[in-house]
């Protein structure tokens, strides 16, 4: 089993006007007339990358890919407007309608998992299969073992430059104050603040450090779509009613799915992934014992590709 598959091309992309503000960046890559399935990238706001079309086998996957709202090759860059959960579950069942796909898996890690389940519980029928890494249920606990008092006390060095740009009289509510600044009409600070932001996630993801990742997220261009939509989306409990992804889960009855995490993932603790699993009937969880939360890290890969294969041969 390979760990990744090689690189490969899109061989179609288009930009797929979504709404009156929101035009999308879609690509499709594989085979054209193989089994289609949809990635989910993390974030909200980080966009897709060449390596994501590496998980899937292309003689046998038609993958789909594309950017949500407001980040990557979508525009406009860094919007809020019209940005929520049920927006891009929508645009999720346009692009399926525009590619004139009746079924197809949902691959998604981090956040993507969030969207994966939110698009899974509201439209199940559509769902061939489920493949889901680094749980996160978004509920106000694990917003807060973030970005306020728990994984600060695993990386203290890291916690202490994105503690950094907010005055002490603030720090007691993290979120908020950095909501604000992100916010806010100085251009100046919204930089600062979006770069604090994005290392701080990037520092946390991975076993050990990875300045590739540190690089990407750092960059300008992607610290403030990550930065500016993450805050948004978590001061609004990610337009999700209390434990309602753990509360429909019961709606995922007789999708094929698999459930990948990180035993050490310090962004979103392996807690979520057992609760999921006992919420979901007939999910299969593998805990990797040696990585953290990013998919790059290497047992995530090979356990992702070979999740793939076994889901493959079920629905073939």
């Amino acid at each position: 089993m390979p760990d990744l598959f090689p690189d490969l091309k899109p061989y179609a992309t288009t930009q797929l006007r979504v709404s009156d503000i929101h035009t999308l960046y879609l690509e499709e890559c594989g085979a054209a007339s193989g089994l289609p399935v949809v990635f989910l990238h993390g974030g909200p706001g980080i966009g897709c990358e060449p390596m994501h079309r590496r998980f899937f086998d292309p003689r046998v996957w038609r993958i789909v890919l594309f950017d949500q709202r407001g980040c990557g090759r979508s525009r406009p860059h860094a919007s809020l407007a019209a940005n929520t959960t049920w927006d891009l579950v929508r645009d999720m069942e346009q692009i399926r309608e525009r590619l004139g796909i009746d079924r197809w898996v949902v691959f998604g890690g981090s956040w993507g998992s969030t969207l994966g389940l939110a698009y899974a519980q509201t439209h199940p029928e559509r769902v061939a299969g489920l493949v889901l890494r680094g749980i996160f249920l978004c509920r106000p606990q694990e917003i807060a073992w973030f970005y306020q008092s728990g994984a600060s006390r695993l990386f203290p060095e890291a916690w202490s430059e994105f503690a950094e740009p907010i005055p002490e009289a603030e720090r007691g509510d993290l979120l908020h104050a950095y909501h604000r600044r992100l916010t806010g009409a100085d251009e100046l600070e919204r930089l600062r603040c979006a770069r604090a932001w994005a290392l701080w996630e990037a520092r946390t993801a991975c076993l050990m450090s990875n300045p590739s990742l540190n690089e990407h997220y750092g960059s300008a261009f992607t610290a403030l779509s990550m930065a500016l939509i993450e805050c948004h989306y978590f001061v609004n409990h990610a337009f999700l009613e209390p434990d309602q992804l753990l509360r429909d889960a019961g709606r995922l009855a007789g999708i094929a799915g698999t459930i990948v995490h990180g035993r050490y993932d310090v962004i979103c603790p392996v807690d979520q992934a057992l609760a999921l699993h006992r919420h979901w009937p007939g999910s299969n969880l593998v805990v990797v014992p040696d990585a953290g939360h990013s998919a790059a890290e290497p047992g995530i890969r090979r356990t992702l590709v070979r999740a793939m294969a076994e889901l493959a041969i079920q629905l073939q």
